[in-house]
């Protein structure tokens, strides 16, 4: 009986080996662990993550510094600089983090979600607040930018739920973009930043406004915004990947 019962101990441990799971990733472990201790989700960060908070931290910095200069005179042009200098830097960290995250092969499901979270703050809600803060300000204006920001967020939504679909290249890189990346926004922070440098700002702004005085007041430049909005979750264009 000792025998027999060593036997099936031992086809039992065998089996036990045999189904058990691989280690988790520590990541994956601490998010789904019922009792993950204090700080689980700091503690489950990878590098690359880390450097995907510090894009949203440019964004937000860039949005609170237009706030501030909505509240400075309009000759103190230093906040509003401060705003247009952190979305490119939100950018180098954009880039940044999914080097690292190649580098370190620590990709994951939670740190793509946190890339497009950032990306919508920096290069999407910074460059319609710093529009604001320039001058576009009259209500058709917000609501035009609003449609900016909506569909930067719309196309990101679609990029995490069909990025599997899109054709690959040999290495497993997929071969372009569906719409333009919500970061080229930059282009129009960059128009933005040269009129500043020219004092075209407020009542100053290039072309001015067209049904001044009326509730469909607004400034033909915001049009920028609402093309640009329309090539982001346009599914025909496709842009190389670099």
């Amino acid at each position: 009986m000792s025998q027999r019962s060593g036997m099936a101990n031992g086809v039992e441990k065998a089996t036990k080996e045999t189904v058990q799971e691989p280690p988790k990733d520590k990541q994956a472990r601490l998010l789904n662990d019922p009792e993950p201790g204090h700080f689980s989700l700091v503690r489950a960060y990878h590098l690359a993550d880390l450097i995907t908070l510090m894009n949203g931290f440019c964004g937000v910095m860039s949005i609170l510094s237009s706030m501030r200069y909505c509240m400075s005179p309009p000759d103190k042009t230093a906040d509003i600089w401060m705003s247009l200098v952190f979305m490119p830097l939100g950018l180098f960290f954009d880039f940044f983090d999914g080097k690292v995250a190649r580098w370190r092969n620590k990709s994951s499901l939670m740190g793509q979600e946190l890339d497009s979270l950032a990306d919508l703050i920096s290069f999407g809600v910074a460059p319609a607040m710093c529009a604001f803060a320039v001058g576009m300000r009259t209500p058709l204006d917000q609501l035009l930018l609003t449609c900016f920001v909506l569909a930067g967020l719309a196309r990101l939504a679609r990029f995490n739920v069909t990025t599997g679909n899109v054709p690959k290249d040999a290495t497993g890189k997929a071969k372009y973009f569906e719409g333009l990346p919500i970061p080229t926004s930059l282009t129009i922070a960059g128009l933005m930043a040269f009129w500043v440098s020219r004092g075209w700002t407020h009542y100053n702004i290039p072309f001015g406004t067209l049904a001044t005085g009326s509730i469909f007041e607004f400034h033909p430049v915001v049009g920028m915004f609402l093309v640009h909005a329309c090539t982001m979750v346009s599914k025909t264009l496709h842009v190389p990947k670099p």
